[in-house]
């Protein structure tokens, strides 16, 4: 069976520089890929942490269920330090093993998940003429600055900026996961007309995330909020909201899951005057997440409103809505203005004023309380967010390069 699979299906090389034993690996990598693999045959690359590969129990178990899906995947270890050389390694050895898969698989496709894949991807394109997917995730150089992680005067951004010309132009397909990101590459002055563009947002496990069977609950309306805390995101704007709904809601919660910045909120509690009697801070595993969102009644996240964020997709918005919770976000951040506003599924801040803000969580508490929000999400995101569409969006870009 499986020689003849291989004979007869085209051969498509996925390379990922996140782990398929990292949470996203499993959800936005490994996801789409066994559903693909009934009509491809699949080879995948990916960079593993080093402290992942150590559990050899959790290995074996993704090991097998990529095996039973026909996968041909190399596990390949992560270098992080010294920055540099060490990613120039991983480069160099993804490069090699891809050489090997090219010439054992006869691969004609190969889909690189964002940058450094794709320094992979254009040198196998270069070499034997390969099909070249530019999955870009977004705009990761732009993100480092944004991000006060790098300068625009530093090599390594202006190499990286360098890169993301060669790829957009040398792509037989770039893939966005916004709408306005693709309007942005568009204004680059090297794009012209024949650069092929395609949308496909973030997409979300229905199976995972439902929503409560029970929606009706005499407990405090309670505020969610999910992953990181710093760097692109105005938590301390959350704050100020939630603030704001204690005062319309007494009794309010906030419930945020994150990991490895719990120190970190406390001090903005702190500084805040928000008692934690009225908060829950909680690391849960990702196979948890969704049980805890579902007892959530709205979601909030703000991101800083920079250039970068034209290409985000939060994953969470995705989670949220499946869940049948409406969010609060703001403008500036990929398609979520739009898709929020014109569906009426949350509320969208401008400019983070005061006034604005109380308007804002009135309304969300409005349509969180409303008849039937639940239904309006969910049906949205199983339109939008569902992983079966994208399985189906990337098999038919998939069939268009073969």
């Amino acid at each position: 069976m499986k020689s003849q699979k291989r004979a007869e299906n085209p051969s498509v090389l996925y390379i990922s520089y996140t782990g398929l034993l990292e949470p996203l690996g499993k959800s936005q990598v490994y996801s789409y890929l066994k559903n693909l693999s009934n009509k491809y045959n699949i080879s995948l690359i990916t960079f593993e942490n080093p402290d992942n590969l150590k559990d050899q129990k959790q290995f074996e178990k993704m090991r097998r269920a990529v095996e039973s899906h026909d996968i041909d995947w190399r596990p390949l270890k992560y270098h992080n330090n010294p920055s540099l050389p060490a990613t120039v390694w991983d480069i160099l050895t993804g490069i090699w093993e891809s050489f090997h898969l090219i010439r054992e698989h006869e691969v004609e496709i190969i889909h690189a998940r964002s940058y450094i894949p794709s320094v992979i991807a254009l040198a196998c394109k270069k070499c034997y003429k390969t099909r070249f997917l530019f999955d870009m995730r977004g705009f990761w150089a732009d993100e480092r600055i944004d991000g006060n992680l790098w300068n625009e005067k530093d090599y390594v951004y202006r190499m990286t900026k360098w890169f993301e010309r060669q790829f957009i132009k040398n792509a037989d397909v770039v893939l966005s996961l916004t709408d306005v990101g693709i309007e942005a590459m568009k204004e680059f002055s090297y794009v012209d007309e024949d650069t092929r563009f395609e949308q496909i947002p973030t997409c979300t496990n229905l199976d995972n995330f439902y929503p409560c069977a029970d929606q009706s609950s005499d407990g405090p309306f309670t505020l969610g909020y999910v992953g990181s805390v710093g760097t692109w995101y105005k938590f301390g704007d959350v704050l100020e909201c939630f603030q704001i709904l204690q005062k319309l809601k007494p009794g309010a919660q906030l419930h945020i899951l994150n990991k490895g910045q719990h120190d970190y909120i406390q001090e903005k509690l702190d500084e805040y005057g928000i008692s934690s009697e009225n908060v829950t801070v909680e690391s849960v595993e990702h196979e948890r997440v969704p049980e805890k969102v579902r007892k959530m009644d709205a979601g909030i996240f703000f991101y800083r409103q920079t250039f970068s964020k034209k290409g985000t997709s939060p994953t969470k918005m995705g989670e949220f809505l499946a869940s049948g919770i409406p969010c609060i976000s703001n403008v500036g951040v990929g398609d979520v203005e739009s898709l929020l506003t014109d569906n009426d599924i949350g509320v969208v801040l401008d400019n983070f004023t005061s006034e604005e803000k109380e308007e804002a969580m009135k309304e969300l508490i409005e349509l969180a309380t409303a008849g039937g929000i639940d239904h309006r999400c969910r049906s949205f995101a199983e339109e939008y967010y569902s992983l079966s569409t994208g399985v189906e969006e990337y098999d038919a870009i998939y069939d268009s390069l073969t």
